[in-house]
């Protein structure tokens, strides 16, 4: 008799039910976490709400401002693995040594704007914004890497991080309120990711080769996203 070291002692309509509450579940405590870091920033949760669901949607749509020759020829594919996640093109057909640039709205319209409203809203905040931005726009193009057919692509933990760190050392340093520290790392991780994945890698875009190069979008609106978010929970 072949004993079974591996077998599924449960149904396959219970895993299915399960696999659905788990998503729902791990989808609650996103929700949760991401307006807990907008609140924190001086939004209602509805406005947070409101700022969560336009950015996701908004990373599909990608507003097209210029088109380069490209000096390699264009790579016809619908997504590429990296880093072991999978990243979709935005457009499927693409054009014979032609880059479109592309304005992500989710990744970098939306992210701008929040961005600009605080720094308006909390002066007192601005100049140390601007230097938490520079710190994390250097780290963020040191490790920052184009990849053929998709785009700039940066790992999505090393930004937040980054600005967390850069928001705690700044009010240290120089005493800030630390009622800043929020906005401090929240206009680092965005505005420093984009900038520095992004707008300091835009002479790379002509030998990557992809259709569309995405400013905050394909393999920076997760790092552009999820660094406000995850440095605001960190500080």
């Amino acid at each position: 008799m072949v004993s079974r070291v591996f077998y599924n002692p449960f149904s396959i309509v219970f895993m299915f039910l399960l696999l659905i509450v788990l998503s729902v579940i791990v989808g609650i405590l996103f929700f949760s976490l991401v307006s807990t870091a907008f609140t924190k920033i001086g939004f209602a949760w509805y406005d947070a709400f409101l700022l969560l669901i336009l950015s996701l949607f908004g990373s599909h749509v990608n507003i097209p401002v210029k088109k380069l020759k490209s000096s390699k020829p264009v790579v016809e594919r619908e997504s590429v693995r990296f880093m072991g996640m999978v990243y979709k093109l935005p457009f499927k057909k693409a054009v014979q040594k032609q880059t479109t640039i592309a304005v992500n709205l989710g990744g970098a319209v939306i992210p701008g704007l929040v961005s600009l409203y605080l720094l308006l809203k909390f002066p007192g905040a601005f100049f140390y914004s601007i230097a938490g931005i520079l710190l994390v726009s250097v780290v963020t193009y040191s490790i920052s890497k184009p990849v053929k057919g998709v785009g700039i692509v940066t790992p999505v933990l090393v930004s937040p991080i980054a600005a967390a760190l850069s928001a705690i050392l700044i009010v240290s340093v120089f005493s800030v309120p630390h009622d800043l520290i929020f906005v401090i790392a929240y206009t680092g991780g965005t505005l420093g990711t984009l900038i520095g994945a992004d707008i300091f890698n835009l002479d790379k875009i002509r030998d990557i080769g992809a259709p569309v190069a995405s400013i905050g979008g394909a393999g920076t609106f997760d790092g552009i996203f999820l660094a406000g978010v995850i440095a605001v929970l960190l500080v």
